[in-house]
């Protein structure tokens, strides 16, 4: 009986976890698809200079289950440099596709999206980005480390822009460059 009453706040609601307080939990992270490109081994590492790197992102999220989201971060990586032949060719390509499930009760409608396009990336960039770093090394190149992204600066900017468009833009995808 005691364990009961400990278990209820003011005016009979669970302390934990129960109420109408919204509640946001990772259910889980995983690479959804992953690829790795060295298409100009093994004279890529007979190349001179640094090669020009190029990082496009795109954040997609959807419901899969009841109160349970899964946001994509698909990162991909572009380094391009001039070959022996001095002409520009791919050093090396990474493409990404990083999940992670959340769990979402009581979230308001309006939260609900700004949550799943700017702080759930937020949560699983750092994985994404170590995943990345880690291909390129083991793929012979020097360590590459990504700069951190404001997904919530981003989501505002494409938000204004969707808001001022007042068509166009798809709802649930964020796209960008870093």
């Amino acid at each position: 009986m005691a364990e009961e009453e400990g278990a209820l706040g003011a005016g009979g609601q669970a302390i934990n976890g129960g109420g109408d307080l919204p509640q946001v939990g990772i259910l889980s992270q995983y690479v959804k698809d992953f690829s790795f490109e060295n298409p100009n081994a093994p004279h890529v590492y007979q190349w001179q200079g640094q090669p020009a790197i190029d990082v496009q992102f795109n954040i997609g999220a959807g419901k899969v289950g009841d109160d349970v989201h899964e946001v994509v971060l698909q990162i991909t990586v572009t380094a391009k440099g001039t070959g022996l032949e001095g002409q520009e060719q791919t050093a090396f390509m990474v493409d990404l596709l990083y999940a992670g499930l959340f769990a979402l009760r009581n979230v308001p409608e309006e939260q609900l999206q700004p949550f799943l396009l700017a702080e759930a990336p937020r949560i699983l960039f750092p994985f994404a980005r170590r995943i990345i770093s880690d291909a390129v090394l083991d793929g012979g190149f020097p360590p590459l480390m990504l700069e951190p992204i404001d997904f919530a600066s981003l989501y505002m900017q494409q938000a204004a822009q969707r808001q001022a468009e007042a068509s166009g833009g798809q709802a649930g995808e964020i796209t960008g460059q870093a």
